[in-house]
């Protein structure tokens, strides 16, 4: 319905998100011209989803629509690269068509892929090197790269690890040592996160704002 009212007044969709039976109208998208986003295998939890079937991706891809998968699950959201995988077992779909649900796919439905979403001359260097490949489950983060600048390496970290671990243990023995000299010990106390929000004042109350 929404692609009709769209054709009727001269406009373009660009994007369904979240169309997880997007199956169903695969060839109407394709033919209007708008981009899929998905999810990988979610499905039957919900009743607008009762139909949605894991081989979404892999079927609205080879009718021709460009899609992406997606979550708005933060724990998921983390590894988009193995969601992606899902669809090279549902419905075999390369690894370089996978890969693309979650690189240049996305950059396209953005209209951004001139300057991300694959590794090409002249792009923005935003890039991530895994230690096995990147549909694998056992892949881990190796470097994380963001504008050509090193943001994360795991070598690094290992060595940042360890400082802290050593850090942590220095302030424990030394914690210990002033217990045993008979110093006070005082119980460390909480502080209470401070909420901000649209009604925030600094130095005003809740009960002077009127908002809880």
């Amino acid at each position: 319905m929404l692609i009709h009212v769209a054709d009727s007044f001269g406009f373009k969709v660009n994007t369904f998100t979240h169309i997880l039976e997007g199956y169903k109208v695969a060839d109407k998208m394709k033919t209007h011209g708008a981009n899929a986003s998905t999810f990988a295998d979610w499905w039957a939890y919900k009743n607008e989803v009762m139909e949605a079937i894991p081989y979404n991706a892999t079927i609205l891809t080879k009718v021709g629509v460009n899609t992406a998968i997606n979550s708005d699950d933060a724990e998921m959201a983390r590894r988009l690269n193995q969601e992606a995988a899902k669809s090279v077992k549902y419905g075999s779909l390369s690894e370089t068509e996978a890969l693309k649900l979650v690189t240049l796919n996305p950059a396209k439905m953005l209209h951004i892929d001139d300057k991300v979403g694959s590794i090409h001359v002249g792009k923005i260097a935003d890039l991530v090197l895994w230690t096995d490949n990147p549909l694998s489950i056992y892949a881990k983060v190796d470097k994380t790269i963001i504008d050509g600048q090193i943001y994360f390496d795991r070598d690094e970290d290992a060595k940042l690890r360890e400082a802290m671990r050593i850090e942590k243990a220095r302030l424990i023995a030394k914690l210990l040592a002033e217990k045993h000299k008979g110093t006070k010990v005082v119980k460390p106390q909480p502080k209470q996160q401070r909420l901000y929000h649209c009604n925030t004042l600094e130095g005003v109350s809740e009960e002077e704002t009127g908002c809880r």
